[in-house]
């Protein structure tokens, strides 16, 4: 707990700036707004799984209903979609896709200790 007691004009000035300068040091202290994700995913056993399915979803099978049918994740009732996420917060592999590779298009296989994932990038700002 901070007592202040200011006694003249001078002291009340130095006292504002001294008080817009910590807010101002606080504000640029903190990190820039995180970037956020969202992403959808299908988690098979193995590669040829996820070849198998990745084929048919580029030949034009839709990417929710292949997740709902063939995904091992509890991801797979809402069409794979994991919904928003940070950096850092999936694993290492699934992260580097998602925060670096094109939003819109089908990447992987990406093999992480789960197994094979199908990545489909819908948003990241």
């Amino acid at each position: 707990i901070m007592s202040v007691t200011v006694t003249s004009s001078r002291s009340s000035s130095l006292l504002s700036y001294g008080i817009v300068l910590m807010m101002l040091t606080a504000l640029l202290a903190k990190p820039a707004l995180a970037v956020q994700a969202e992403a959808s995913h299908i988690l098979v056993d193995t590669e040829a799984q996820a070849l198998d399915l990745k084929a048919k979803i580029d030949a034009g099978a839709d990417f929710g209903e292949m997740a709902k049918q063939h995904s091992k994740c509890p991801s797979k009732s809402r069409g794979g979609s994991l919904g928003k996420f940070g950096r850092g917060q999936m694993v290492k592999e699934f992260d580097t896709v998602v925060f670096n590779e094109e939003v819109g298009p089908v990447h992987g296989p990406v093999k992480t200790q789960f197994g094979y994932h199908l990545i489909k990038i819908t948003s990241r700002a």
